[in-house]
Order: C-alpha cells, then structure tokens, then sequence
C-alpha cells in the first residue's frame, strides 16, 4: 500500500529542540502531536531526542508496571479464593476474570509476556502481603513459594 503524501497537512513549523523539550514538560499531549508530525514527514533531524527517549523509557516502565500490577492482584484474589471459600463473592470471581482478561490482552505474547514469566515469582511476596492483608490470615497460611505461572494465570478459571 502506498501512502500518499498529499494526505497529510503541512507539519509543523520548525522549533528549536529548547522549545520542544520545554513543550513536553508542559504540555506531553501536544509535545506527542509534533513529534508524531515530525515523525510523519521524515523530519528526523528535527527530533526531540533526549525527550523521546526519556518518554519511551517511561512508556516501557509503564507497560511492564500494569503487568506487574495485574499479576499481583489476580494471584492475591486466587490466594484468597483457595484459602477461604467460604468467603467466596461474585467480586471476587469478577476480579479474577478481569484481571486474567487484561493480561491475555496486554501480555498475552511479546515482549509483556516474557517480562510476566520473568516477574511472576519475584512479586509473589507482594500477593502473599495483600492477600493477608484482605483475608486476616498469616502470611504464613499461603504456599511459601509460588503455586503459580504466567501461563497457568492466564488460562485459570475459577469454579464457584
């Protein structure tokens, strides 16, 4: 497919990289339309590098903290569905659900999916804590070291 450069509208005008990297620590959303104009037209050489770095960077921290974040959540509400099924609420199993959903949709493969399988016993400890935290139990009543894969999470399936 060819794209046809009459498509787009003129970019934007020059501006020094200073105006650039003051633009994005003001205003990030505006800083993203240039650059992704910038980027559009080929204009390379007029790049704010040390802010797109910088940006992508976060970006990638991010990506791999809402894993991080995902997983912790769904193996405390297994943890606490295992360890007290009397207590077991539809909020819980609709937690499950989601929080499975959400990684099989960010991290299901790729890069996500390896960052999973490599963090998934290191933030075990942190599940263990909420699980405790949420069930009054000790942190001594879950499995000391983890029950749980990447890949074992995002296929489980809860039964009432």
């Amino acid at each position: 497919m060819r794209i046809r450069t009459d498509q787009y509208q003129p970019g934007p005008p020059p501006r020094p990289i200073e105006d650039l990297a003051s633009l994005y620590r003001d205003d990030e959303t505006a800083w993203l339309e240039i650059m992704s104009s910038l980027a559009r037209q080929g204009r390379v050489e007029e790049f704010d590098l040390p802010s797109l770095s910088e940006y992508l960077a976060d970006m990638a921290w991010r990506d791999r903290r809402e894993v991080e974040s995902r997983l912790v959540v769904l193996m405390s509400h297994l943890l606490k569905w295992e360890h007290q099924p009397d207590q077991r609420s539809r909020s819980w199993k609709a937690t499950i659900v989601e929080q499975r959903q959400e990684l099989n949709r960010h991290a299901g493969r790729g890069v996500l999916k390896n960052h999973g399988i490599a963090v998934v016993e290191t933030i075990y400890p942190e599940a263990i804590d909420r699980a405790a935290a949420e069930t009054g139990l000790s942190r001594e009543s879950f499995p000391p070291s983890c029950p749980f894969t990447f890949d074992g999470l995002l296929m489980v399936e809860v039964d009432d």
